[in-house]
């Protein structure tokens, strides 16, 4: 089995201007421009993760946060700015050819071959790993009973829904059988029945001994496939354990957002004084977070500090214990934003 590692893994882009802005103005105003440094974008900002040999590893965060640049890293596809990151015993960029033969990488949206048929994309990928014409006959046919295309095997993928194309890339990925698994987004856009077969196979192929390391924004994916997950924001790990660890670090588990009509520093210091009532904050002029042991059954105190307080409450939006809770106590923002 084969593990994962990053130590201190940094990446820093450089963006282009925007198209033609360094070619209009007088020669000295380009010149100036010139002269000016590119703006840099931090993607990840020293980030370390240990992923174990047979482990289902989740990157948890929003858009943007830099779940897919480290993926690109790891799979070769990315030069990092800094840092090292390693696939079992290989330096990802020093064994580039050694650590290919043990990937398989689902990217975050499908780069099939339109021109070929679904059986020719898998047969093309296993010959391309050195399967011979029979193994990998047997390992295609396999494939598409398993990921529910057998019926589609000789068509063109140009016609192929969102959803099997996705499975079909999932399945290229597993043709040549790696011994770790990159799955970027692997649910995006897919509907619910879909997507549970899909759980289901990475499941099944995760208890062959493989590791699998999957990014996502969606709580519900990581909570049930993860044995371990890393929370990250702006190239930064926030967060690291199992899902249930996680849950339960926040504290007293439970989430209330409240909205008021206005609130004070007054009223947010008598909220803390409710029974079971961990922490509280304030989110913006209006609003306050209200982390607390119970949920319902506070909403009668905290209607009578409002009405005590001349405050109007306008809601209450309650929370059970969710990776999404701690994310939001140790960012101020949601997930999905």
């Amino acid at each position: 089995m084969v593990g994962i590692r990053t130590r201190d893994l940094r990446k820093i882009y450089s963006s282009a201007p925007p198209f033609g802005a360094g070619s209009s103005g007088p020669p000295a105003a380009r010149d100036k421009r010139k002269k000016q440094p590119k703006p840099e974008i931090v993607a990840l900002d020293g980030l370390t993760l240990d992923v174990a040999p047979g482990e289902v590893f989740g990157l948890l965060g929003p858009n943007g946060a830099g779940k897919s640049t480290t993926v690109g890293i790891l799979t070769t596809r990315v030069r990092p700015t800094g840092g090292s990151a390693w696939i079992g015993e290989h330096e990802v960029w020093k064994e580039q050819v050694a650590v290919k033969r043990l990937i398989g990488v689902v990217a975050q949206r499908p780069n099939l071959d339109f021109s070929l048929t679904a059986r020719e994309i898998l047969l093309f990928h296993g010959a391309y790993f050195g399967l011979d014409s029979e193994a990998r006959a047997a390992r295609a046919e396999s494939l598409l009973d398993r990921f529910k295309l057998r019926d589609r095997g000789e068509q063109m993928v140009r016609g192929f829904s969102g959803g099997m194309m996705q499975r079909l890339s999932i399945a290229r990925a597993m043709m040549h059988d790696p011994q770790v698994l990159f799955l970027d987004e692997p649910s995006a856009g897919l509907d619910p029945q879909t997507k549970l077969l899909l759980w289901e196979i990475i499941r099944e192929y995760n208890q062959t001994g493989k590791t699998i390391l999957l990014t996502t924004h969606n709580m519900e994916e990581a909570d049930a496939l993860a044995n371990r997950l890393a929370i990250i924001d702006h190239g930064r790990n926030i967060a690291l354990g199992t899902p249930a660890e996680l849950k339960a670090s926040v504290p007293g588990g439970y989430l209330l957002r409240l909205r008021f009509g206005q609130h004070s520093a007054d009223l947010l210091q008598q909220l803390q004084s409710l029974p079971g009532v961990r922490e509280v904050r304030a989110n913006d002029q209006n609003g306050a977070d209200l982390y607390s042991d119970q949920g319902g059954s506070l909403i009668a105190g905290i209607a009578s500090l409002a009405s005590s307080a001349g405050v109007e409450l306008r809601d209450v939006h309650i929370s059970e214990p969710s990776l999404e809770n701690l994310f939001l106590h140790h960012t101020g923002r949601s997930l999905r934003e």
